[in-house]
């Protein structure tokens, strides 16, 4: 039986924006071949659940996302998954200095460019930025987690 595929969703916090992008991603794909999960590049809210806008957002459109608790990136990551995304450029550069290598960043992406390709475009830190701004950023993750589960679901 061949290996899970599996995929790490990244922000700064793991409060806000991965989660969501982790539990839209495992609604589309099938969890016998992969596997998705999340972290945060600062460790502010290790522990913590999904901020109060990204719960109420994600319920909103039929997810739970409760029961996740922020966790820290760790330059072991690169070792677990196999595509990491993140959400925008402060995420980058924070990423590269955790990367060992060439081939630890050869796995990192902005979640965006899967359907903005190579144009790194941002997805926004709605943290304490109310309604609009998380359901401005769910509907971006949906895109782009629907262009990733497209793409797996070819290879």
């Amino acid at each position: 039986m061949p290996e899970k595929k599996k995929i790490l969703m990244v922000c700064l916090g793991n409060i806000c924006r991965s989660p969501l992008a982790e539990a839209l991603l495992r609604s589309k794909v099938n969890s016998d071949k992969i596997i998705v999960d999340s972290a945060g590049l600062d460790s502010y809210h290790v522990g913590e659940p999904p901020c109060k806008t990204s719960r109420e957002t994600a319920a909103l459109h039929g997810l739970d996302i409760s029961n996740l608790r922020a966790r820290h990136f760790t330059p072991e990551d690169f070792d677990r998954f196999d595509l990491i995304y993140i959400m925008d450029h402060y995420n980058w550069d924070l990423i590269q200095r955790k990367a060992r290598n060439k081939k630890d960043l050869q796995k990192v992406n902005y979640i965006l460019n899967e359907i903005f390709p190579g144009e790194n475009m941002e997805v926004p830190d709605s943290y304490q930025k109310g309604r609009n701004a998380a359901e401005l950023v769910y509907n971006m993750l949906d895109e782009a987690t629907t262009a990733i589960a497209k793409k797996l679901r070819s290879e």
